[in-house]
């Protein structure tokens, strides 16, 4: 059987290979007689980058009343850019960027630990906290910063790695977030960016009073509509982040069934839906059926060519990765990886760059990109190697493959 799943999967992710009439270079042949036009910008991922621009410019202005009101609106308004980033997020991740950059630079290039660096910036935002007191968006910029310096502490390896000052410095920054964000909570009860922070905040620091799974059904329950927060909710739901996969599976039923209504199946399979390319056990445990209601209901729900393109790439691409890992999770892998079929030949308009190099890298949103036009150069070369795969036999009989805004063409 495992055979059998791996001969699908490669039918679907392969790369071509050399046939007598096509050109022999697989990028060459899909280029030829494979023809999708490409969407080179969207105006939401357009949104996001000026979100960020606009929050750094604000900080760097010192209009922090500006900032403020800007967030605020965003925030009451559900505003959110590409991948369902909050836009109040995103300004307040641009006002803090100069000083979480700074702590990045100088902890990769090995400062002494008490480096002015590492505490010159937070401390000027400590000071703009401190004038203005009592403004809950300010507070969640400084906490927010604090946070990604406790991260940047952290760093990604594994915990037992870690020494016992980064461990103290994480911990640190970690409190002194919770310290800003605990008067703010209770009183701005529908604020899904504070919310969020809190997920935030519990996900890196768990308190042992405080149940993860609580703080995301709030969030979830403000912004229900924001698939965002579901799919942090599943990965923040791993074994790896001190939980448990009957606690991920039973959350994924809990949020299908509380978002019923506006998603159908689809708050399952969001909840599920970074998780299993991350973790193999949870692969293995998922209820595909389930799953694949799930995706279908969200293209149902929300039939364009950008969340076409954000499940296509995560069944063509993002998902095979994990082959060859775990066998009982590579059976779950190929029968949800056999939805690109359907996906592409029946839905599939237009390339989105971007999103297809997003899920070659998991759709790890934390990579810093050194050029966001090479990025999307080689997400639009891997968008075209899995569809000239996954047309490999017409290719093969020297069919041409169009896609039109009224539906493929086979000739």
């Amino acid at each position: 059987m495992i055979g059998f799943a791996r001969d699908i999967l490669a039918r679907l992710t392969a790369r071509p290979d050399p046939h007598p009439a096509l050109p022999p270079s697989p990028l060459i042949r899909a280029e030829d007689r494979l023809s999708i036009p490409v969407a080179e910008r969207n105006a939401e991922g357009l949104a996001g980058l000026d979100a960020l621009k606009r929050g750094r410019h604000l900080a760097r202005q010192e209009m922090w009343a500006e900032l403020s009101a800007e967030m605020r609106a965003a925030d009451q308004a559900r505003a959110a850019a590409q991948g369902g980033m909050p836009v109040a997020e995103l300004l307040a991740l641009g006002a803090h960027s100069d000083v979480t950059l700074a702590v990045d630079h100088a902890l990769a290039e090995d400062v002494d630990p008490d480096d002015p660096r590492l505490v010159a910036g937070i401390r000027a935002l400590e000071a703009v906290l401190n004038e203005h007191d009592g403004d809950p968006m300010i507070a969640l910029v400084v906490a927010q910063a604090h946070m990604e310096i406790g991260g940047a502490w952290r760093g990604t390896g594994w915990d037992a790695t870690l020494s016992q000052l980064n461990r103290e410095r994480c911990a640190a920054h970690f409190d002194r977030a919770a310290e800003i964000l605990a008067p703010l909570l209770h009183a701005e009860p529908d604020s899904t960016a504070l919310a969020s922070a809190r997920c935030a905040l519990l996900a890196g620091c768990p308190a042992p009073d405080t149940n993860l799974a609580d703080a995301y059904e709030t969030l979830i329950d403000l912004d229900p509509g924001n698939p965002r927060h579901m799919r942090a909710l599943g990965i923040h739901l791993l074994p790896r982040w001190s939980s448990s996969l009957d606690a991920l599976e039973l959350e994924a039923r809990r949020t299908a069934a509380r978002t019923q209504q506006i998603w159908g199946a689809a708050g399952y399979a969001w909840v599920y839906f970074d998780a299993i390319t991350q973790d193999e056990e949870a692969c293995a445990r998922v209820d595909v059926a389930f799953f694949l209601d799930g995706l279908r209901d969200i293209l149902q729900r929300h039939p364009g060519q950008e969340m076409i393109n954000l499940l296509a790439a995560y069944c063509a691409i993002a998902l095979p990765a994990g082959l060859g890992l775990h066998e009982e999770a590579d059976l779950v892998r190929v029968q949800l990886c056999e939805a690109a079929d359907w996906l592409i030949r029946d839905h599939l308009t237009e390339l989105h760059p971007l999103i297809w190099a997003h899920a070659a890298e998991g759709f790890d949103n934390t990579a810093r990109l050194s050029s966001p036009r090479r990025f999307a150069a080689r997400g639009r070369a891997d968008a075209l190697q899995a569809l000239a795969g996954h047309f490999r036999a017409e290719l093969r009989r020297g069919q041409h493959i169009t896609f039109t805004p009224t539906g493929l063409r086979c000739a």
